[in-house]
């Protein structure tokens, strides 16, 4: 029940509180404005499928997710456009390939799928279009040759580089100098390049490696020139929120600025980086028990592996305990935190399961938090407040103020992409139904000794329940109850 009640929710409509994000580029918070609001874009660089991803990986879909939520909502699910690229070709596929003896798409459609299950398991909602590198071979080439011809890339060597002096403004995005990067520059790494920041726009493939015609000869693409291609063929130019995880800042999301920019021949505008995305996003680094994620250390923790080991919503809701634009540290306190956060919530629905949520817009406190560049631990608190409001409503009889503060809460929820199981069953777990019928049994035996005053009987019964390993939270109505673990 409780979700299960929900009217049909009304038509998205503009908010009284517009969206204002940080836009990396400007280093400041602005108001978002689409170029076109029956057509808003937003592009957020995907996975490379060659193995399972780290927790690291799943912050920029989970924090994306919110936004893409968040602006369906505002404009309309069919006014958004997401698109999340597919990398599936790169030496570290190439290696796997090699290693298992098998065609590189053999290893990238198993590690994709097992992506997109766990990103399932996130509730992370697929994008509207995913496009895959090895289908965008021909435009790659296409734009790659459009910056030849605009003389701002050269061939050498069979290979096709990006020359980084011919961009004035490269360096903008990361705030660095090109000037002195070249100064600082001490090994030239390859005879053939201008300058060592200059970058691979085209490559030789070795031996037994994928490989694609061209005009400068059989290769494949380098690994920013994908993401810029890509964009411009799906999504075209500009586009309005380019978004990613900070180690993306430099060299990844400058050097697509620069391509992007240059291949339509606005290298020398002042404002030429606003031809390619009007909006810049990133999310902050992830450590592990305040350590930075290293297969040295031993600490890379496989998205994989904790969603098999507790519920995608508890990884969810810990990845967005922190502003998005903050580090964040994942520890066993976290994951704890994050759970009793839930448990508190879905309790408030479980405990109100028979009252329908009234079909309500998302409260202003809510609003006021989301709509500030993705304030997501000021928008968590007024889901409490309202888990709250329902306790209260509940203790006092008025289903009235249930049904509403029930309705905004689902609404905020919606958009934080969490609540999505059913109440009583994220409760209990996965448990028996010789467990189920005795905790029960268990529960209301308890609640009459604690009535009769009876706190011996009270405590033998709360001894019992932990022997069933089993967790009781006691609300204004009753108690609920879960599984440990």
């Amino acid at each position: 029940m409780g979700r299960t009640l929900r009217l049909a929710r009304k038509p998205a409509k503009t908010s009284l509180m517009p969206l204002h994000i940080h836009d990396t580029l400007r280093r400041e918070k602005r108001l978002f404005e689409p170029r076109d609001p029956n057509r808003v874009t937003l592009y957020v660089c995907g996975p490379t499928v060659y193995d399972y991803a780290h927790i690291g990986n799943a912050r920029p879909p989970v924090v994306f997710d919110v936004l893409v939520r968040l602006l369906r909502r505002t404009y309309g699910a069919d006014k958004v456009i997401y698109a999340r690229n597919v990398t599936d070709v790169d030496d570290k596929i190439n290696q796997k390939a090699a290693k298992e003896g098998v065609p590189i798409g053999q290893v990238t459609a198993r590690y994709e799928a097992a992506y997109l299950a766990d990103m399932g398991l996130l509730n992370v909602s697929p994008p509207d279009l995913a496009p895959h590198v090895t289908d965008y071979i021909p435009a790659i080439v296409d734009q790659i040759q459009a910056i030849v011809d605009a003389g701002c890339a050269y061939a050498a060597e069979g290979h096709v580089l990006f020359d980084v002096s011919s961009y004035p403004s490269y360096g903008a995005l990361s705030g660095r100098n090109l000037d002195d990067m070249i100064a600082g520059a001490r090994v030239e790494v390859a005879p053939y390049k201008k300058n060592p920041h200059d970058f691979v726009l085209w490559k030789p493939s070795k031996d037994g490696e994928p490989s694609w015609p061209s005009p400068w000869g059989d290769g494949r693409p380098g690994w920013h020139i994908e993401c810029s291609a890509m964009i411009e063929q799906t999504l075209g130019l500009p586009i309005d929120i380019h978004g990613g995880g900070i180690d993306l800042v430099f060299p990844h999301h400058e050097n697509e600025i620069a391509q992007g920019v240059c291949a339509h021949g606005h290298a020398h505008g002042d404002r030429a980086h606003d031809e390619y995305a009007r909006y810049w996003m990133h999310n902050g680094f992830l450590t592990v028990d305040a350590e930075k994620m290293s297969k040295s250390i031993g600490n890379v923790l496989l998205l994989h592996d904790l969603v098999q080991a507790m519920p995608g919503e508890v990884v969810r809701w810990a990845l967005l305990s922190a502003h998005y634009r903050q580090p964040l540290d994942w520890n066993q306190a976290l994951l704890d935190q994050s759970r009793k956060s839930l448990d508190r919530l879905y309790g408030a629905l479980h405990r109100s399961a028979a009252v329908p949520a009234a079909d309500l817009d998302p409260p202003a406190d809510f609003l006021k938090s989301i709509e500030d560049d993705l304030n997501t631990p000021g928008a968590m608190a007024a889901l409490f407040a309202l888990s709250s409001e329902i306790e209260r409503a509940m203790t006092a009889g008025d289903l009235d103020a249930v049904a509403q503060a029930k309705g905004r809460l689902v609404a905020c929820a919606d958009i934080l992409g969490v609540l999505q199981s059913d109440p009583g069953a994220w409760l209990e777990g996965e448990v028996s139904d010789a467990l189920r019928v005795e905790v029960e049994a268990l529960l209301e035996q308890r609640a009459a000794a604690r009535a009769a005053k009876d706190w011996p009987e009270a405590d033998r019964i709360r001894d019992r329940l932990n022997e069933l390993n089993v967790v009781v939270m006691d609300g204004p109505t009753g108690a609920t109850w879960r599984a440990k673990g």
